[in-house]
Order: C-alpha cells, then sequence, then structure tokens
C-alpha cells in the first residue's frame, strides 16, 4: 500500500507514508533462483586411486612393549614393575633413541585411575615415543 485513501469523511486525505516491499520481495526472490541456478551440481562420487593386489607384509614384525597399569597406579614394563616415575621415564627415553622404535601399549586396568593413565602418556610423548596405542577396551564394553 502506498497510499491510504480511505473515507475518514475529510476532503483532504492524509498520506501514508510506507515503503512498498513487494517489489523488493520479487527482486529478493529472483536473485535468490538465479543463485541457485547457477551453483555447479555437485557429484557424490570420490575418485581414488587405489593400490591394485595385497600389501607386501611387513619385513620384520615391529617390536612391542607393553606397559601395564593397574588399578592402584602401579605400572609394570612387559611385566616387570617400575618402581618410580623417573624409572619409566629412563626406559621411555631409551626407547625414544632408537631408529626405529618399539610400539607402546598401554593396557589400564579398568579400575586405574585416569591421572596415572594420562602420566604415563605424557611422559612417552615428553620424552618423544611416537608409537602410542591403548589396548584392552574391551573391558570398558557394556
Amino acid at each position: 500500500m502506498a497510499m491510504n485513501l480511505g473515507g475518514s469523511g475529510r476532503e483532504d486525505p492524509e498520506e501514508m507514508v510506507d515503503i512498498n516491499t513487494t517489489p523488493l520481495i520479487d527482486v529478493m526472490l529472483v536473485l535468490l533462483i538465479m543463485l541457485i541456478i547457477t551453483i555447479p551440481v555437485q557429484l557424490h562420487a570420490v575418485n581414488l586411486n587405489l593400490p591394485f593386489g595385497n600389501p607386501p607384509p611387513p619385513p620384520v614384525p615391529p617390536q612391542v612393549v607393553q606397559i601395564d597399569i593397574d588399578f592402584d597406579g602401579t605400572v609394570s614394563w612387559n611385566g616387570t614393575i617400575v618402581p618410580n616415575a623417573a624409572a619409566l621415564q629412563q626406559k621411555l627415553e631409551v626407547i625414544a633413541q632408537e631408529p626405529d622404535q618399539p610400539e607402546v601399549h598401554i593396557n589400564p586396568n579398568k579400575l586405574a585411575d585416569y591421572s596415572a593413565v594420562i602420566a604415563v602418556m605424557a611422559a612417552a610423548e615428553r620424552d618423544g615415543v611416537t608409537k602410542i596405542g591403548i589396548i584392552g577396551n574391551e573391558q570398558y564394553g557394556p
């Protein structure tokens, strides 16, 4: 509505000064349709160059170091109890210096304190051990 010419009984009707938004909405709809049409069609395919055949087995199976963390925070290295954090750090530094680092498998007990597990993982990362994994996740299942 650009003007209100209603019959209020006066001879000089008052003009209504509202903007007519209908043409603006029409222009916006046309621009939106043009935008949708000009967007390129997305293909739902991912092109991958996969190798053919089976991969060769590793020449030597990797060496594995298993670190067990008991419910009371006791840490054992391949079944041998580590007396303190300094001894654990020394062992981690030794394997971090090797050119082909062994895999470190951390096996926490279900009742082990979170801080003990994180302390071992942080020490391994701080010393430069790159192959760290947590095993024994099946004990946390339903």
